[in-house]
């Protein structure tokens, strides 16, 4: 489903839940690092910006998108992390790699979240391209690690 004419990262604040006092967990892939740390950056900004605070977001890092599953599982077990948010970019190669890649880590995302019953949230790019990476870490489409975010506040205010 394409996002043209919906932009998560656009809320009014009286609109989302007090996160002042939440912990957020970023999981973030070092494979494709130019479009992960854009993410991560965009992750952060949204999150202070709706409340946060600094102290209470921890930023882990792993090999690559495969590895944002088990990432996410060790965080989420932490009583204490409220929120875990992946971070990564897969880009189509020549093999079915990407499809198996892609297929493994939204399967993995979604179970981490049923298993520890908090929002474990997708912020994977599954692009064709570094152009369309770019283009939605923070170029023409926004930063898809500030709507991340975004969902990770509004899913704590469910």
């Amino acid at each position: 489903m394409a996002t043209a004419n919906k932009n998560l990262s656009e809320h009014k604040a009286n609109q989302l839940p007090d996160i002042s006092y939440k912990k957020f967990a970023l999981v973030i892939a070092e494979w494709n690092e130019e479009i992960t740390q854009a993410l991560g950056t965009g992750a952060m900004s949204t999150l202070i910006r709706y409340g946060a605070r600094k102290e209470n977001i921890v930023i882990k890092y792993v090999p690559g998108s495969y590895e944002l599953t088990l990432g996410a599982q060790w965080l989420a077990q932490d009583t204490s992390v409220d929120a875990v948010i992946c971070l990564g970019c897969v880009i189509q190669g020549e093999t079915p790699h990407f499809d198996y890649i892609c297929q493994s880590v939204a399967q993995g995302i979604k179970d981490v979240a049923l298993k520890y019953n908090k929002p474990v949230i997708f912020g994977v790019l599954t692009t064709l391209n570094l152009i369309q990476a770019q283009e939605r870490a923070g170029g023409k489409h926004g930063n898809k690690g500030d709507e991340a975010a975004m969902t990770a506040i509004k899913m704590l205010g469910f």
